[in-house]
């Protein structure tokens, strides 16, 4: 599915990652009241085998949100950040008290929120560029060991390919900086037009 991709066209997906960043940092402020700065510092293919080593590990303990892409172009998209950068993630989200909270209902809903704006404005950058609406499915919610949720992908995915879109994203704020990484996986009929998109933008 992705073996169309050149070295090209993972600069021009990062480029326009970092414009869905931008607007999730928007968006993140206002949920927060804080400064939070998002960064795509890289774009990647990435085999299955290699994911749940990029993460820390097949048994580091991680935060999975799993959402499906609907409109004209389908596929899925996951949100993977280590337990340290959840712990982070929830000082800003709880004014410094992240660490000391359990996963309670309340936690999970606000991390839920905040993977959902993330995903949302990626795909608002990517639907943009493609003139199509994409949209966001409610997110599943999992935290586990790195390879139970990368599993998730492989359960979905492994018959058209056996890679995935890895979207690195680094958080800042003030004195706290924590990393997350974005999967897009696009339906094997959308990689092809969205490729033809990015080269079109490239050309400008």
């Amino acid at each position: 599915m992705f073996n169309e991709i050149q070295a090209a066209d993972l600069d021009a997906l990062r480029e326009i990652s970092n414009i869905g960043a931008g607007h999730a940092a928007t968006a993140l402020h206002q949920m927060t009241n804080r400064v939070i700065s998002l960064e795509v510092p890289r774009v990647k293919l990435t085999p299955f085998g290699e994911v749940s080593d990029n993460l820390g590990g097949p048994e580091e303990e991680v935060l999975g949100l799993f959402f499906r892409i609907f409109g004209k172009s389908r596929g899925n998209m996951l949100v993977v950040m280590p337990r340290p950068s959840v712990e982070r993630l929830l000082d800003i989200l709880f004014n410094g008290e992240g660490s000391r909270r359990a996963l309670g209902e309340i936690e999970i809903s606000a991390l839920k929120e905040v993977g959902n704006i993330l995903v949302s404005s990626y795909l608002n950058a990517i639907g943009r560029l493609l003139d199509i609406p994409l949209f966001p499915s409610i997110p599943a919610f999992s935290m586990d060991m790195a390879q139970a949720v990368v599993d998730l992908l492989l359960i979905e995915l492994a018959e058209v390919t056996q890679e995935a879109l890895v979207i690195q994203t680094d958080f800042n704020s003030r004195d706290r900086s924590f990393d997350g990484h974005l999967f897009l996986l696009p339906d094997p009929n959308s990689i092809s037009a969205i490729l033809e998109a990015v080269r079109r933008m490239s050309e400008k």
